[in-house]
């Protein structure tokens, strides 16, 4: 994929960038930037491309994106509805190595630190009990001023560095490297997350974008490393596993809601994916809780 590049531009007396942002929605599009990102998602749900990953999120979900790796949060359709009164809040950070002062992240001391940034080219979700210690902390991070505020930085880094509560996101390394083809991919996404509950054959993509099919599909799969066919799957399982925890919805309802055309059909795909049966999923997290 290649997305376009964005900039938070940090005040004079900054040496990095803190913002509380308050939408309806998320109208970030497919994007990346130079500077590391901490995201925070405070209020709303939706979906979660970072790299070659997709993800549910919601209220909490906490990561750290590393440089030039390209990520972009989709909300759930209903907050585009007209007169949605939902909101779409989150806390971002963004810091480059210099935010620190020449030389401090080369110090001993700063090893992990140095170790965890290496790992967050490929992004960093941050869970269980240090996810809540970080999210008070970035709550702070919004008030913050001068000295206190690097040294919050810091705290947030330390923790992140030293926890094994954390997975990485994306499979493998993706790195956005030029803006060209930003507005044809963030049409493609947008229009299969639109449209996953609902039949979506590859000459329709293809059509939007104005490529004949075998291009597109040549072109899809060397950007994302995955078949056009397999993309929309994974987005279908993705919302599939999130109707299976919050939802008392029949397998089948389930399997209908999420645009796949026979159960069988279903079951197989989110075997494939998740490793597990829709049924032994639900019954896993019902024993989680």
């Amino acid at each position: 994929m290649k997305p376009v590049l964005e900039h938070l531009p940090k005040d004079a007396e900054e040496s990095f960038v803190v913002k509380y942002f308050q939408y309806n929605y998320y109208p970030t599009p497919w994007h990346f930037h130079p500077e590391y990102e901490l995201v925070l998602v405070t209020e709303s749900t939706g979906k979660r491309f970072i790299g070659d990953s997709i993800s549910n999120f919601s209220p909490g979900d906490l990561a750290l994106i590393g440089p030039c790796l390209p990520h972009f949060y989709r909300n759930d359709e209903q907050y585009y509805q007209p007169g949605s009164t939902l909101v779409a809040n989150s806390i971002v950070v963004h810091f480059l190595p210099e935010s620190f002062g020449a030389g401090f992240l080369g110090l001993p001391e700063m090893k992990k630190i140095r170790q965890l940034l290496t790992s967050s080219k490929k992004g960093i979700a941050i869970t269980g009990e240090t996810n809540m210690r970080i999210r008070e902390k970035m709550w702070e991070l919004t008030r913050a001023k001068s000295v206190r505020r690097l040294l919050l930085m810091v705290e947030i880094l330390a923790l992140m560095a030293e926890t094994k509560e954390f997975n990485l996101i994306s499979s493998g390394l993706v790195e956005g490297i030029n803006t060209t083809e930003s507005n044809r991919m963030d049409t493609i996404l947008n229009f299969v997350v639109q449209e996953f509950q609902n039949e979506i054959r590859l000459g329709d993509a293809a059509r939007l974008v104005n490529m004949a099919e075998n291009s597109f599909s040549r072109y899809f799969s060397q950007r994302t490393r995955k078949t056009f066919t397999r993309y929309v799957n994974e987005i279908r399982i993705s919302h599939a596993s999130k109707l299976l925890v919050e939802t008392n919805l029949a397998v089948t309802d389930i399997s209908n809601q999420c645009g796949f055309n026979n159960l069988s059909n279903f079951n197989r795909q989110f075997s494939q994916l998740q490793g597990i049966s829709p049924l032994n999923y639900r019954k896993q997290f019902m024993q989680q809780v």
